[in-house]
């Protein structure tokens, strides 16, 4: 007879441990299967975490966890191959706690501490240890988990999935249908030392408690749907870039090619001058936003995190506080369900309904049109891009010409390359997408 706990979470991300934490704080037996060789070894994520969730849960988190910088400011840039046009925002409530909930981190330090705080209130970590399908009573109904280990089978009560974007055990449940290449971007990223004092000068961070975030769009993607990051660490850099999935196969990209071209850019290549490679890494995220979402329970199973394509895909870029929300509430419904002595849908369903009363569902229900518009209007990462660019270099050009002159060359370049109506087209699809919901 195979061992029992009364919960199994599969994952040790942001999601899983969240979960892990507040079963175990509330006395619920709980097993966490972690494939990687420790917490974080295998997690990656841009690096910024928001951390409106992780305060509730870890209210003196700031004072204990291992994290990088607070983000003090953010710039947003448009690139062609030669050009930048930008915009920075630096707020001063954002430069004291709680710092608008931003700190970057490295993932490799913070997850292990994330799962110590589980490890401490009960809740068991098994690392390298692959989950591979579900444990079956004669009705097909889940009663646990088959794993790479030996007697690998582990009897539960309820199953909580939060094992990462392509959850093929979603699948197995019948939660998800295949995966669709264009609800997902592929992400690489380098994590680049650099001495602390040499940072702090190249970016104009004045303590620790100053962390700069910046966002590419244009050319770091060939002009594809997609975007690239730099974030600043106590003493080094994440840069990164995303691309969607389906334009990489179709085109066929390489990112770690276009990763390096981004690096070369005359507008990046001094912020990263002399760093030293550390880290690099691949990732699929999930940005099919609230369209691309599984079905997130059904009888003795629950699905949070990235498994459940929670992760906002406006400017936010928000994924890491969805998940550790959905994995709080995913507890919350399972020690209810617990105190019922039933983990039937019909009990679970509590899930659904705390998940739309939270910000995970509002948030992504608010963007829900963006993915598809984006994806049907690529002219957005070229033509608007580069003509924002041009018309700016042109409006603060120098020279002969006199300024009158030159405006309405500028308005003619616009009727060049964008019709009326297409601009009318874009603006109110914009408007939908980004505002009305």
């Amino acid at each position: 007879m195979a061992d029992k706990v009364d919960v199994v979470v599969v994952g040790a991300g942001p999601a899983g441990i969240a979960c892990a934490l507040t079963l175990a704080r509330s006395g619920v037996e709980t097993a966490v299967f972690e494939r990687g060789e420790y917490p974080g070894a295998k997690n990656v994520m841009g690096g910024i975490l928001f951390t409106n969730t992780l305060a509730k849960l870890i209210p003196d988190f700031r004072e204990k966890a291992p994290l990088e910088r607070p983000i003090t400011r953010r710039k947003f840039f448009a690139l062609n191959e030669k050009d930048a046009l930008g915009v920075e925002t630096q707020f001063s409530d954002n430069s004291k706690p709680p710092y608008n909930n931003n700190f970057s981190v490295l993932r490799a330090r913070f997850d292990p501490w994330f799962a110590a705080q589980a490890e401490d209130a009960g809740a068991m970590i098994l690392n390298e240890t692959v989950v591979d399908d579900f444990l079956y009573d004669d009705n097909k109904k889940i009663i646990g988990v088959k794993s790479r280990r030996e007697d690998g089978d582990l009897l539960c009560n309820c199953v909580v999935l939060a094992d990462g974007v392509n959850s093929l055990l979603a699948k197995k449940a019948g939660l998800r249908s295949a995966l669709n290449p264009k609800d997902f971007v592929l992400g690489v990223k380098m994590v680049l030392g650099l001495p602390e004092e040499k940072l702090r000068d190249r970016f104009g961070l004045e303590t620790k408690d100053d962390g700069a975030a910046y966002e590419f769009f244009g050319a770091v993607t060939n002009n594809i749907l997609g975007s690239g990051f730099l974030y600043t660490n106590l003493n080094s850099i994440s840069i990164g870039l995303g691309v969607t999935l389906d334009s990489a196969c179709k085109l066929g990209l390489r990112p770690y090619e276009l990763l390096d071209k981004f690096m070369q850019h005359p507008n990046i290549r001094p912020l990263i001058k002399d760093a030293e490679p550390i880290e690099y890494s691949a990732h699929l995220i999930p940005e099919g936003g609230y369209h691309a979402m599984p079905h997130v329970f059904n009888d003795n199973i629950l699905v949070c995190g990235d498994a459940a394509s929670m992760v906002n895909t406006s400017l936010y870029h928000e994924g890491s506080n969805l998940a550790m929300e959905s994995g709080y509430l995913a507890a919350k419904t399972v020690i209810q369900a617990r105190g019922r002595g039933d983990y039937s849908a019909k009990s679970l369903m509590k899930y659904g309904e705390l998940l739309g009363d939270s910000i995970v569902i509002k948030d992504l229900k608010k963007y829900e049109r963006l993915p598809e518009f984006l994806h049907s209007s690529p002219h957005l990462f070229n033509n608007y891009l580069d003509l924002a660019i041009d018309l700016v270099k042109d409006y603060f050009t120098v020279d002969e010409l006199a300024k009158g002159e030159r405006q309405k060359l500028m308005f003619k370049k616009i009727w060049n390359r964008v019709s009326l109506m297409q601009l009318a087209s874009d603006a109110y699809k914009s408007f939908r997408s980004f505002i009305w919901n």
